[in-house]
Parts: structure tokens; C-alpha cells; sequence
């Protein structure tokens, strides 16, 4: 997460003899500086997104952020912490943010008009409800997430935005450049702008569709958290951290069915982190796992969550995802899981969002119900249709199949196959002990 680099405290020497208002004594202005990166971490994001709505402008809402946070270290040691520190940092963010433009008017005179434009307009900073204010956090979700961005953007700027990732961190996780990724937000930025994007949640019509692409944005920054598509680590805590508070902000703004079950499959599935890897970090399957390890706090929170999507009626692909990952967060055992249970939710699954992914999925829960013949079977067809030809995880299971088979030339060139295809260091060194195991036997 990003912080903000707050300026040193004035000391006593540094205030103006002009200034009558006497200065904090060393405690107070420690205390204050203490609130300062405390609403710092907590409400910067809210209040961000509230000075997008009144200044119409990312680029001026993150200047006037940082002033006020500038205003406040300088204030608060003074003055004291106000009663609503969010409601104060929109105030001085807005006001300095009306300063800048008309001293920069000097230069454009479009700028006076937008000062005296935010200026007239921005008078309901002072009825800044609770409510409004989360609402502008829905609002600005919905707008990094707009179809007419492209994807990869839409996750850029959802990160960069709304989460407060540096642009470091977020080139870091998806393995490309900072300048790549700094470039794919600014192009993001002015497609908002340009084509006059409105920041708003959509009406009830457009909803469905609105709602499907933030989840489908959150549930891949999710997913390269859970498991990391490439690099030397299986997860990055960070990015599943961050799709899990939005999963909640999200539940709590705008609770759908589908939502809910969102946020239910990333806490389920996330319970399970620390029994995935060995302390070498070397990866370990789900059948494997000491189960104690499990965090029986998301699971509860997830398990109640899917029973409210599924008490709704409405099963779409998040609930029903989440509804699988449940049957296997109740077995206390791997031989206890229920794969009849989990066979019959992947025919549901496959009906309303059919995928070779899912359709996967299904062949290794069906190898786990029939046997290992039976799934191969279904593999071998995803495969000889062409589908995830590309997908290492295709071949390392059609490789498992045929190892737990003894058909050990088969299994080693898929396992081959599948080391070719991987690119994150764990899986390639999970494949190269499967390999040697072959090998040795």
C-alpha cells in the first residue's frame, strides 16, 4: 500500500511571527502526526475518490489529496484533530485544489472558469454525508472498471486507484515495466476524460452487465494473488489482500447475490494459504494439506456467505464457484470431500458460464468421483478440441491422470509438456520433482 511521504513537523522556529495561534507542544504535534498517517491508511482512498467527483479530474484529485494530508500536518498539531477528519481533508483538498487552478489561470484562462466552476458548485463539501461519501467509493470502482477501457487497464487502474497500490507494485505483480504500466494508466486516465465517462453507478438497466465486469476485475487481481501467473512466489498476499477489501467494500455498497459469492469464493479459497506451500515454498496439492492449517475464520465468514447467495435463488458463476470451494472447506478430510456434491455443481456451472476451464475442472473432479480413466477421458476431448493447448495446468493433469494410471511414458511427456508451458518458478519445480519421481520409479 501506498503512504504518503508527509513532510517533517515544523519546529517552533519554523512558524511565523505573524502567526498568532500558538504552536503544539512536541507531544501534541507527535500525537496529531500519529492521527495524520492513521487517516492516512484508512480514509485516503475514500477521500480520493469523493475529490474525484467534486474536481471531475484524477490527476487534480490526487494533487489536492496530498495537500490536504500537507495542510493537515501542518494544522492539526495546532488546531487539533478535527471531529470528521474525512470531511475536513475534502474541504482542504477541494479549496487548494480551486487555488492551484486559479494561479495556474495566469497561463489559461480555462482554468479561472473551471475554479469558479468547482467553486460554485463544490458548496455541498459541506453536507459531506457518510453515505455520499461511500457511495463516491461505488462510483469510482464503476468507473475504473468501464467497458470502454481495455482490460488490462480496467485492473491498472482499479489497483492504482482505488486500492493505492504504487505503480512499482502493481508493474511488479503482472511482470511488466513501471513506465509500461505508468503509461497504461495515463491512457486510461484520458480515455475517462476524453470520452466523457461519466463517474457514476449505473442505472438499474445497465447494471447486470456493469456489475459482471468489476467482478470479473476484482476476481483477477484475486486470482494473481492466489496464484501467481509467473515469477518466484505462488502468491502475492498483497493483491488477494486487495481484491478481498474490495469484495467487502463491494458487499457492503451493493449487496448481489452474485457479490456475495465473490467474496465468499476469495475468503474460502484464501483460508487455505498457509497450508499450501511447504516452509521451502514448494507447492502442496490440496489432497495433501494439513487441513488444521486452514483459516476457520474465512471459512465460516465464506460458508455464511454462500448460504445467503444460495437462499437468494440467483446462482450465477461466483456463487457456485464458491459453492464447490465450500464442499471442500467442510471435509475435514480429503477422503471426506464430497465429489458427487461438487461433480453436480460443476453441470450447473458449465450450463450458465460453459469453459474448457471449467469444463477442466470438471474432468478432474469426475476423475476424483470415477476414477482416473474416466477424467482422462474428458481431458484427452478438451484437448483434441484445440482447447488449452497453451494452458500448463491442462497438461500437468492430464499427466497426473496417467501417472495415477502407470502410464508413466504418457505421464512424462505431459509432464514435459507442461514444464515447457509454466512460468512460475513453484509449479515448475513442483513438475520437475514429478518428473524425477517418474524417473526414479
Amino acid at each position: 500500500m501506498e503512504f504518503l511521504r508527509l513532510p517533517p513537523a515544523r519546529g517552533m522556529n519554523e512558524i511565523s511571527s505573524a502567526d498568532s495561534r500558538p504552536a503544539a507542544r512536541p507531544r501534541e504535534a507527535a500525537d496529531a502526526r500519529l492521527a495524520v498517517d492513521s487517516v492516512y491508511r484508512t480514509e485516503s482512498r475514500r477521500v480520493l475518490a469523493t475529490l474525484i467527483r467534486l474536481l471531475g479530474d484524477f490527476d487534480l484529485a490526487e494533487e489536492a489529496l496530498h495537500e490536504a494530508f500537507a495542510s493537515a500536518i501542518e494544522q492539526w498539531p495546532r488546531e487539533g484533530i478535527p471531529a470528521n477528519p474525512r470531511a475536513w481533508l475534502v474541504s482542504a483538498g477541494r479549496f487548494r485544489a480551486i487555488d492551484s487552478l486559479r494561479r495556474r489561470a495566469r497561463f489559461d484562462a480555462s482554468l479561472g472558469e473551471l475554479a469558479s466552476r468547482l467553486d460554485r458548485t463544490g458548496q455541498e463539501t459541506s453536507e459531506l454525508a457518510s453515505e455520499r461519501v461511500e457511495d463516491d467509493q461505488l462510483r469510482l470502482i464503476f468507473t475504473c472498471c468501464h467497458p470502454a477501457l481495455a482490460p488490462e487497464a480496467q485492473v491498472a487502474l482499479t489497483l492504482r486507484e482505488v486500492c493505492g497500490l504504487t505503480t512499482e507494485e502493481i508493474a511488479r505483480a503482472f511482470l511488466t515495466t513501471p513506465s509500461t504500466l505508468a503509461q497504461r494508466i495515463v491512457r486510461a486516465k484520458n480515455k475517462i476524460k476524453n470520452a466523457g465517462i461519466p463517474y457514476e453507478v449505473p442505472g438499474r438497466a445497465d447494471l447486470p452487465e456493469r456489475i459482471e465486469a468489476v467482478l470479473r476485475v476484482v476476481y483477477l487481481v484475486f486470482n494473481e494473488g492466489y496464484a501467481a501467473s509467473s515469477g518466484d512466489s505462488l502468491t502475492r498476499a498483497e493483491l488477494s489482500g486487495e481484491a478481498i477489501r474490495l469484495g467487502r467494500l463491494l458487499t457492503e455498497l451493493l449487496p448481489e447475490t452474485e457479490v456475495r459469492g465473490l467474496l465468499a469464493l476469495m475468503l474460502i479459497q484464501e483460508s487455505r494459504r498457509m497450508a499450501r506451500a511447504s516452509a521451502s515454498g514448494e507447492i502442496i496439492l490440496l489432497e495433501d494439506q494439513d487441513r488444521s492449517l486452514w483459516n476457520r475464520e474465512q471459512i465460516d465468514e465464506g460458508l455464511a456467505l454462500v448460504r445467503q447467495a444460495f437462499a437468494s435463488g440467483q446462482l450465477g458463476p461466483f456463487t457456485l464457484q464458491a459453492a464447490i470451494a465450500s464442499v471442500h472447506a467442510d471435509a475435514r478430510t480429503a477422503a471426506a470431500t464430497d465429489w458427487n456434491r461438487i461433480v453436480a455443481l460443476y453441470d450447473l456451472l458449465l450450463q450458465i458460464e460453459p469453459s474448457p476451464i471449467v469444463a477442466l475442472n470438471r474432468a478432474v473432479a469426475v476423475a476424483m468421483r470415477d476414477g482416473p480413466q474416466a477424467g482422462l477421458t474428458l481431458v484427452d476431448e478438451i484437448l483434441s478440441a484445440g482447447h488449452l493447448a497453451e494452458y500448463h495446468l491442462a497438461h500437468a493433469a492430464r499427466a497426473e491422470l496417467c501417472r495415477r494410471l502407470g502410464n508413466v511414458e504418457e505421464a512424462r511427456g505431459s509432464y514435459e509438456r507442461a514444464l515447457a508451458l509454466a512460468r512460475q518458478a513453484p509449479e515448475r519445480q513442483f513438475l520437475r520433482r514429478r518428473l524425477a519421481e517418474i524417473a526414479a520409479a
